[in-house]
């Protein structure tokens, strides 16, 4: 019986989804007496998705000069162009230009074209997308899509259509480019695209869903995502980007022990290799710490994303709120929503509707929730109309109108419940809450109160506990002399004794938060010392 060689180990596993044995195989192949260029292409895609980016780029180099010294001029195109795009995601933009610059003389050669002529409008459109101009990527999307067609390449194919999904997703077409999205994932599942385009596209996809509220597609190709890892278990690439998603899906599914481990996981992945999942890794990660209440370490997660070069918005903006910076709050957010592509504002409005309203601009929360609206009504997708629907909830309690508030807010939660998204759905019921008492209608508020403390303690929502506790302690408006919510819960700690220090832990804020919430009260009550506010809180039955 003959036994396998170096080379037949490495093609074998290459074929069977085992990168690490594949390179394995291929490097001691070629280190004993070469290998064909195929090979060194193959080795070097094996090298990337397991984490070993370096060792892929140079055995792609080596590839791109085989190809030429075999007069393979479309393998030359191809490794010149993928070299091109690998650098341009490290931020390499020097050396990617260099590969962009000598595949395009490559199939300058050929006047008729070559296959892999196409593949160089993709970092055209790509160019285009992420500088926000939606025609021009599609235009370019579009050519790569026709060099696909004539030549019949399955990863062409599938890039050209990524694309063009995304730069109609961009231009306002969500259902358009979801549609376009779809047919690319269908090619993708049934195993007709290369490792690394898949891995693209699968990615992609997920982020198109995010942007376009679609939480069926994202829970499906989630899944396949999933699946897909799975079946290429020593893989590394786009395994990060993977679990990350997984904890958004997690947390907005009230699975937040889930989501944390996802996160966490994501984070591990990202370190050994899938670089772009670092900043999902990391933003997930504060989004839960966030709503858990543990905010010191929410702001830390948000640095490490933001290190990656991408905003960590709206969660720092809204961290910054929880913490009762609403001015710093406001800066933030609106900042962010100056800078993003119109797919990406839609998913900040909400969080300008609340901001907005935390320092009571109530004229500027009515703007963003009439876009967010005028959105919901364009598009079909349950959950952007539970976002608009509760932000209008919010907007018309602060214009007064609690019976409209009431209606919306109960619309919004039946959409979250029907999404089973049950942190929002609990937050509505406060929302609820709210309209009722300003309604007179305080047994029904307490109801909602009640409904809402539920969930919240089941998912271990801290701050929003701390918030629906404040607002039963603040039921008698009078007897609160005007205090926020917010306010009160600082004052009925105050009054069970508590240090400043032992109140921030509690309500998950910083010392210095604290110390405004305190100074508020002081001036609002005409008060001078804790002893004093401690006596006001027995006298008005706000403390425990």
């Amino acid at each position: 019986m003959t036994t396998p060689t170096a080379l037949d180990r490495g093609r074998t596993a290459y074929r069977e989804h085992r990168f690490a044995d594949a390179v394995a195989g291929l490097d001691e192949a070629d280190r004993e007496h070469g290998v064909a260029a195929s090979d060194l292409e193959h080795l070097a895609i094996a090298a990337i998705l397991v984490g070993r980016f370096e060792e892929g780029i140079d055995a792609l180099t080596r590839a791109h000069e085989a190809y030429l010294a075999e007069v393979d001029i479309d393998g030359a195109t191809r490794c010149a162009g993928w070299l091109g795009m690998q650098l341009m995601d490290l931020g390499d933009r020097a050396r990617a230009g260099g590969w962009f610059a000598r595949a395009q003389r490559l199939v300058e050669q050929d006047p008729d074209g070559r296959p892999d002529h196409g593949l160089l409008f993709i970092p055209e459109g790509l160019a285009a997308y992420y500088a926000g101009d939606g025609e021009r990527a599609a235009a370019a999307f579009e050519r790569a899509a026709e060099f696909a067609r004539a030549f019949h390449d399955a990863d062409l194919i599938a890039l050209a259509g990524l694309g063009l999904g995304q730069a109609r997703i961009m231009l306002g077409e969500p259902d358009a480019g979801l549609a376009l999205l779809d047919e690319v994932m269908v090619s993708v599942t049934a195993g007709e695209v290369s490792p690394i385009p898949s891995g693209i596209v699968y990615c992609a996809m997920l982020q198109c869903c995010r942007l376009a509220f679609d939480v069926r597609r994202a829970r499906e190709w989630t899944r396949a995502l999933d699946h897909w890892c799975e079946a290429r278990p020593d893989m590394v690439g786009y395994t990060g980007q993977c679990q990350a998603q997984r904890a958004a899906l997690f947390l907005l599914h009230g699975a937040w022990d889930d989501a944390l481990a996802a996160a966490e996981e994501a984070q591990e992945r990202a370190e050994r290799g899938d670089r772009d999942g670092l900043y999902s890794a990391w933003y997930q990660h504060g989004e839960i710490l966030r709503l858990r209440g543990d905010l010191a370490a929410a702001e830390s997660s948000y640095e490490r994303a933001a290190r990656t070069g991408y905003e960590p918005q709206p969660g720092l903006a809204l961290l910054r709120l929880a913490e009762g910076d609403a001015t710093l709050a406001r800066s933030l957010i609106l900042g962010a929503v100056e800078r993003v592509d119109p797919a990406e504002r839609r998913g900040l409005l909400a969080a300008v509707v609340e901001i907005q309203l935390g320092v009571g601009d109530a004229a500027a929360a009515r703007a963003a929730a009439e876009e967010l609206g005028a959105l919901s009504r364009s598009s079909a997708m349950p959950m952007l109309q539970a976002i608009a629907e509760q932000s209008e909830s919010v907007v018309l309690l602060a214009e007064g109108d609690a019976r409209g508030a009431l209606t919306t807010s109960w619309r919004a939660w039946a959409r979250w419940r029907e999404l089973d998204v049950p942190y929002e759905a609990a937050r509505c019921r406060v929302i609820a809450a709210r309209a009722c008492r300003a309604l007179g209608d305080e047994a029904s508020a307490a109801v909602e109160l009640a409904a809402a403390r539920v969930v919240f303690v089941e998912l271990g929502a801290r701050q929003a506990l701390a918030a629906a506790e404040a607002e039963s302690a603040a039921a008698r408006p009078e007897q609160a002399g005007g205090l926020s919510a917010r306010e009160v819960e600082v004052l009925r700690f105050v009054a069970a004794g508590d240090t400043n220090r032992e109140i921030a832990r509690e309500l998950y804020l910083s010392e210095k938060t604290v110390e405004r919430h305190l100074s508020n009260i002081f001036g609002k009550l005409g008060l001078s010392s804790r002893s004093a506010a401690t006596a006001y809180a027995f006298r008005h039955g706000l403390a425990d």
